[in-house]
Parts: C-alpha cells; sequence; structure tokens
C-alpha cells in the first residue's frame, strides 16, 4: 500500500496497489474489492501497448501504464491499521462526472455516518467533491 493522505482522528488514506491488497481489504471489510479490482486491472492490461517487439521486453512500462489507466482503490484505517472505510476514485484521482466514485464502509455499510471528516480529508487531497449521494451506492433509508 502507498501513503495517500491523512485525515482527521489519526486515520490515513492509502492506495491499494496490489491484488494481494485488494483480498486483504475484502476479507478485512466483507465485500467485493477484490473482485473489482481485479475486473479493473484487466481491463487496463487489455488497452497497453508494448514498445518492444522483443518478447522479454514486452512487459517494460506495463506496471506505471495500469496505475495510469485503472480507477484509484483506497482504504483508510485507523492508528492500529484496522481497515475503515474503501473508496474507488476515477484513474489519476482526476475528477470525471462520467466515472462514479465508490465509498463504502465495512459490509457495503454507510462510512459516512462515522467517517465524513475523513472522506472529505480524501476529497480535498485530489481536489473533488466526495458527496454521499454521488458516492455510496446503496439505498438509505
Amino acid at each position: 500500500m502507498k501513503y495517500v493522505c491523512d485525515a482527521p482522528g489519526g486515520k490515513t488514506w492509502f492506495r491499494i496497489e496490489t491484488e494481494a491488497e485488494a483480498a486483504v481489504e475484502s476479507d478485512a471489510m466483507r465485500h467485493a474489492v477484490e473482485k473489482f479490482f481485479r475486473k479493473e486491472q484487466e481491463k487496463a492490461t487489455q488497452t497497453f501497448k508494448p514498445l518492444s517487439t522483443v518478447y522479454f521486453e514486452q512487459e517494460i512500462g506495463l506496471k506505471a501504464h495500469i496505475q495510469r489507466e485503472m480507477p484509484l482503490f483506497l482504504t483508510l484505517r485507523d492508528d492500529e491499521g484496522t481497515a475503515l472505510v474503501t473508496a474507488m476514485l476515477p484513474p489519476g484521482g482526476h475528477d470525471d462526472r462520467t466515472f462514479r466514485p465508490i465509498i463504502v464502509g465495512l459490509a457495503n455499510s454507510d462510512p459516512y455516518v462515522e467517517h465524513a471528516d475523513a472522506i472529505r480529508a480524501l476529497g480535498q487531497q485530489f481536489g473533488m467533491a466526495l458527496e454521499r449521494a454521488r458516492c455510496y451506492p446503496y439505498r438509505r433509508d
């Protein structure tokens, strides 16, 4: 995982960079982020065009391409490393009104109840408003 930014209350946002990290997040948070991570990673891989025709050089630049092209997967952790919130933002963290960010809590619960300040800090880091109505995909009663 890669550090992204601090949030109020001793919390920290990290970028999920590997399938293994996504699997840990899925297990800890009891949701399907691993499935979405793999799907988006595969889509990004399919768009990669190798610069070389030499077989063993064909993956040069692949990792950087994937990180540029796929959405950002992020996790909010407390000061003990406990997973609190998972987020998926547009590629590069650039606001794209055609891309719907997703932000969920444990077992797809609404994270805005307890972590609105941390979500706001993440939005400030990337210069975008991460409103509940846009980012929380499940019905609220």
